[in-house]
């Protein structure tokens, strides 16, 4: 499967945002002087008016890009959703959620989705008992998942979670720091997944 292998940081500058490619989960004074900026040597004086199109097309990049997928893979998703009843940008968005690297990462078993990626592909995370190596697996409620009982996997886990013990798990998982077993308890909403993304623009952009 394809997937983007250049500078992540370069991703975020280009979409004036922070898009937790990176680093830590945290926004600090000196992240947000970068992003005001955009890349390149030039990126300070390209900054001109964007048609509506434009705006469009910069909402669907930066959830695209949050999630880690190329425009085929994203392309399906919203394909998915808009055949479901309901909000189609809402539908999109829960859908996205429910991809397996994304619950590790809402998990707080690692930095980045990227990482969490890597974690799933590499059978490192179990589903109901099962090992799962495909990130893009949905979740569903009453899943439950676990790291695997490996010393390395399970030491890398506990460390990241002591590195961001005071934030929390999202209200639509829970999350038993001890045993570190997670349960899907309900499906996750926009709300859930606070993005800094207009949803109802990549909907319109598709719909032309």
């Amino acid at each position: 499967m394809g997937r983007y292998l250049g500078p992540v940081v370069r991703l975020s500058r280009r979409e004036g945002v922070n898009l937790m490619l990176k680093g830590s989960r945290r926004s600090d004074d000196k992240v947000a002087k970068r992003l005001a900026q955009p890349p390149g040597m030039h990126g300070k004086n390209r900054m001109r008016k964007t048609s509506d199109y434009g705006l469009q097309l910069r909402e669907k990049q930066k959830l695209k890009r949050i999630y880690g997928l190329l425009e085929r893979q994203f392309r399906v998703f919203f394909q998915r959703a808009a055949r479901k009843t309901g909000i189609t940008g809402e539908t999109l968005i829960q859908l996205l959620e429910r991809r397996l690297d994304n619950v590790v990462y809402r998990l707080l078993f690692c930095v980045t989705r990227r990482e969490a990626r890597q974690m799933v592909s590499h059978g490192h995370i179990f589903v109901n008992g099962r090992v799962v190596n495909i990130p893009s697996f949905s979740v569903k409620p009453g899943d439950v998942i676990k790291p695997r009982q490996k010393e390395a996997t399970i030491n890398r886990v506990k460390n990241h979670l002591q590195l961001v013990e005071d934030l929390p798990v999202s209200e639509w998982l829970t999350l038993d720091r001890n045993t570190l077993e997670a349960k899907v308890v309900r499906l996750p909403t926009k709300a859930d997944a606070a993005l800094p993304v207009e949803e109802s623009l990549v909907v319109e952009l598709y719909s032309k």
